[in-house]
């Protein structure tokens, strides 16, 4: 057969194809009719195990056997998801454990940051909650963490991700570790400013104190000074804090406008870090599962089966209904080598039957699920 003869008996086996799923997809409802009358689940992988089998058995050689499999693993999947619509709209879809809120301040709110007076963190916190907020400060991001847990503070500010240097993976790890949940974000523009004590003159410094991603975001205006020699240390906000402390003028810090304010330092130069659209991603988090009415951001964190085709059978349920998804991240699951956490951020609100039909599919079919937030 030439070209054009195959064409056309290819579209009139696809008509016959087309024919068959649609009778199969009407079948595919009334089970679902079935399953909500019963209460039984969409997913029955011991019956999905054995059709797999028994559609393989019908072909013949590896490779029809193997296309075959997939070919209908994607018409069972797209099946379940048609049940879970179904499922929705009979109201069978249980109610998601959060509550939907107007808004998250009030006047007793306080708020816990990591670092100290003068850091971008206390920045992003005062961009969202205002300049009389209630608050206080920790060393650490676990601190912060469990002060929110605890009750010590209704809300913590963390940053997440900065736009050059990527996402800071501990806070993904405590995300996941904490029982606490994401109902806000504030961006701050990062400019870093060269701090000393007032009448420091650049010529005399000596020795730079920065958090160590500062030193390296500076990297291009400090490899013109390789006689000062580089301190790393947790905080820009804390290099500031020692310099003005200290009162040595041979000293400086590298930190933000805000942190020479805070301290009474002298700005030396402006503008030293070499992208000028850096910024950094905060997350607020609080202990409580809810989320604003008019949230438009969801993310959550996923274990999946280590197999073939897992992380796009989960992918999937984003596809087909409709979610775009903006960001997916993942981490080392802890004593399990080479198996990873994936921490997914998509478009979305809890109240959308959308993602409900997503996240009971994501429930289902997903070793582990939680939903980290929606804001």
């Amino acid at each position: 057969m030439d070209l054009k003869e195959c064409r056309e008996q290819l579209d009139q086996i696809d008509e016959g194809i087309v024919s068959l799923f649609n009778k199969r997809m009407q079948i595919a409802q009334d089970v679902a009719r079935y399953k909500i009358e019963n209460g039984r689940r969409v997913l029955d992988k011991e019956r999905e195990a054995q059709k797999l089998d028994a559609v393989m058995s019908m072909t013949e050689g590896s490779f029809n056997k193997r296309a075959v499999r997939e070919l209908y693993e994607q018409i069972m999947a797209i099946s379940r998801k048609r049940q879970y619509q179904l499922m929705d709209e009979a109201g069978a879809l249980h109610n998601l454990p959060f509550i939907a809120v107007d808004h998250l301040i009030d006047e007793a709110t306080k708020v816990v940051y990591q670092g100290a007076p003068g850091s971008y963190s206390e920045a992003a916190m005062k961009q969202f909650f205002g300049e009389d907020v209630q608050s206080f400060c920790t060393a650490t991001f676990r601190d912060a963490m469990t002060a929110i847990e605890e009750g010590a503070a209704d809300y913590a500010v963390l940053p997440i991700e900065n736009s050059t240097a990527g996402i800071v993976s501990e806070i993904y790890d405590l995300l996941f570790a904490f029982e606490n949940y994401i109902v806000g974000e504030q961006i701050i523009p990062i400019r870093h400013c060269l701090l000393g004590v007032p009448g420091a003159d650049e010529t005399r410094i000596r020795t730079v104190y920065s958090h160590a991603q500062s030193l390296m975001q500076s990297e291009r205006f400090l490899s013109a000074h390789p006689q000062w020699q580089q301190i790393s240390m947790k905080n820009n906000a804390f290099a500031a804090m020692k310099v003005a402390k200290d009162g040595d003028p041979t000293q400086a810090a590298i930190a933000s406008r805000y942190a020479a304010s805070c301290y009474g330092l002298q700005i030396l130069r402006e503008g030293i870090n070499q992208s000028e659209s850096n910024s950094t991603r905060f997350i607020i988090v609080t202990n409580q599962k809810i989320f604003r009415k008019d949230a438009k951001k969801i993310s959550l964190c996923l274990e999946i089966a280590h197999e073939s085709g897992s992380l796009y059978r989960i992918l999937s349920h984003f596809i087909y209904n409709d979610l775009n998804m903006t960001k997916i991240e993942s981490r080392p699951i802890e004593d399990k080598d080479w198996e990873y956490r994936f921490f997914i951020d998509f478009e979305g609100n809890l109240g959308d039957s959308a993602v409900r039909n997503a996240l009971r599919g994501l429930r289902d079919e997903a070793k582990s699920l939680k939903i980290l937030g929606n804001y």
